[in-house]
């Protein structure tokens, strides 16, 4: 588990961290696609988290943010069927990058605080 979150945490960062080098370059449609890709590596990230059974338990932050991500895309996969939801996408215009980066600092968090041995801790 310890590789898996170690990984998945450098790509994520590395994403994130090329989606904004790439827009700034480009100047064009790319962080639109950055938003799809980073979103989608974290949401699958996210499943495979929750197949895992990793830090999902019940009141836990991550368990949470699962929640509120699962509505929030339930509502986007409704949105042809019901107009009202359409609304929840400019939301997530302006809330997807600050999602994004707190997924990446819960990440960071569970792979250098919580997975430290307790000797390690008293340092």
């Amino acid at each position: 588990m310890k590789t898996f979150k170690l990984i998945d945490l450098y790509i994520q960062v590395g994403l994130i961290a090329g989606f904004i080098i790439a827009s700034i370059i480009n100047y064009d449609y790319t962080f639109l696609v950055g938003y799809f890709v980073v979103g989608g590596y974290q949401f699958i990230s996210m499943l495979v988290h929750e197949a895992g059974n990793w830090f999902t338990a019940k009141g836990t932050v991550r368990r949470y943010y699962h929640n509120i991500t699962y509505i929030l895309v339930a509502c986007m996969a409704l949105t042809p069927f019901v107009y009202v939801t359409g609304i929840v996408f400019f939301v997530l215009l302006f809330a997807a990058p600050f999602m994004a980066v707190y997924y990446t600092r819960l990440c960071y968090k569970e792979t250098y605080v919580y997975m430290q041995r307790p000797l390690s801790i008293l340092k």
